[in-house]
């Protein structure tokens, strides 16, 4: 009985596996021809590349010793001519050039352009909306113009009473001795100011503490009895030390007839913090001068006065003949030029400045309860451009003096109100 295939048996056996004999052929030959290769094989032509020939009496040849009839015939797989070889020499093949991986594409410089924009106005914004309500938070809204009586109807534009006080609160033995601002207890008004922000031009007005005004009738801030108006006068500051921002909001409001809509407060501290956090202000000074009172020892010129420097300079008062009326004019000078140095780019660009300026900034205001950072950047913004010459900066109209006390021209002071009322630009010159 024949045990092997059709196509297997008698003297094709010998031939299979080239020229040699049967019993010359490997054990593992022998095992294989036992493998039946039908035709309904799949063939290998259906996912295997063509392998190359091995003709001339070396085995594989079609229809020769054995692989030409039968299971090896051309039933697919005369593709073992071609010469091609399965898995090699290509690009995308094992030995190929990169490994098997084919070949590198190109970046796609317009989509990574795309997404680094978008990541870096996404990180913008969350950087923005977090220092927004960083600094919110900061904000001391201690000033509750709610209690302030008969207030004037409001006008065009928005008023700012911005207030830089003699306060000592929070000042060691050491940092009151080097700021020169004495031991006294309580709080001051060295410096205040209106400032109108309005479509037809932004006004700086500063209002001397000497300043002879009436107090009104009131109520307390704190014990809320009121007191009557008894036709008392007094200088500006004494208002402020008396009772308070809401008591000075009250006088001012009934002196000038006009409406107050924020208040905005600076201590000696915070002042000087402030401006050592920017880097120094740089100011040119006219004439030099010395105050034993307040420290200044300044030559004429430009220079960039550190946070006890720039204290000294805005609280002299006694090296001049002009007395406070000057002392105004440099606060003027000196707030503007803080204004313009930290909106330059170096600040606002540098975090290490921006945060520190803001953080001093924030931490020393005391302001009305209604005000926002909006609007707190509102007042900064028309300061810069007062600075810049965009607005107007003067002192308020003085007629003459009474008792010490600087009395304001009444004429020149309705006919100012009433430019502010109604958002004019001011034709009213000060002293």
């Amino acid at each position: 009985m024949n045990d092997w295939p059709e196509g297997w048996s008698g003297g094709n056996r010998g031939d299979e596996y080239g020229r040699g004999s049967a019993n010359a052929q490997p054990e593992s030959a022998r095992v294989m021809r036992q493998v039946r290769r039908g035709p309904q094989a799949p063939p290998y032509g259906a996912g295997v590349p063509p392998q190359p020939s091995y003709t001339g009496g070396q085995g594989y040849d079609e229809g020769q010793n054995g692989y030409g009839q039968g299971g090896y015939d051309n039933n697919g797989y005369d593709g073992y001519n071609t010469g091609q070889v399965y898995g090699g020499g290509g690009p995308g093949g094992p030995q190929g050039p990169d490994g098997g991986r084919g070949p590198r594409r190109a970046p796609n410089w317009r989509r990574r352009i795309k997404w680094t924009a978008i990541t870096l106005v996404t990180l913008l914004v969350v950087t923005s909306v977090a220092t927004y309500f960083w600094a919110d938070s900061k904000l001391n809204r201690d000033v509750d113009l709610s209690k302030v009586i008969d207030r004037p109807e409001a006008g065009d534009g928005t008023n700012y009473l911005i207030v830089g006080s003699d306060s000592r609160e929070g000042l060691t033995a050491a940092e009151k001795k080097k700021l020169h601002t004495g031991s006294a207890a309580g709080k001051r008004t060295d410096s205040m100011m209106i400032l109108h922000v309005g479509d037809s031009g932004d006004t700086l007005i500063s209002l001397p503490r000497d300043s002879n005004v009436t107090i009104p009738s009131y109520v307390g801030s704190t014990s809320g009895k009121t007191y009557q108006n008894t036709g008392r006068q007094t200088k500006l500051n004494a208002a402020y030390a008396e009772d308070g921002p809401t008591l000075l909001v009250r006088t001012v409001e009934y002196n000038m007839g006009l409406h107050i809509d924020h208040y905005v407060e600076i201590g000696f501290n915070g002042f000087a913090d402030i401006v050592d956090a920017v880097g120094g202000v740089t100011i040119d000074i006219d004439k030099g001068f010395k105050d034993s009172y307040s420290g200044a020892d300044f030559k004429a010129g430009k220079q960039t006065l550190n946070g006890e420097e720039a204290l000294a300079f805005v609280r002299t008062r006694h090296a001049f003949a002009a007395s406070d009326l000057q002392r105004t004019k440099n606060q003027q000078k000196f707030l503007s030029a803080l204004a313009h140095q930290v909106a330059t780019p170096g600040t606002l660009m540098n975090p290490f400045k921006l945060y520190p300026t803001l953080g001093a900034g924030l931490d020393s205001l005391s302001v009305d309860k209604d005000m926002s950072l909006w609007d707190l950047a509102s007042m900064f913004w028309a300061m810069k451009g007062v600075s810049g010459g965009d607005g107007t900066s003067m002192n308020m109209p003085i007629s003459g003096s009474t008792g010490g006390n600087l009395v304001w021209d009444k004429a020149k002071v309705k006919t100012l109100v009433n430019e502010l009322n109604n958002d004019q630009k001011v034709t009213v010159s000060g002293n």
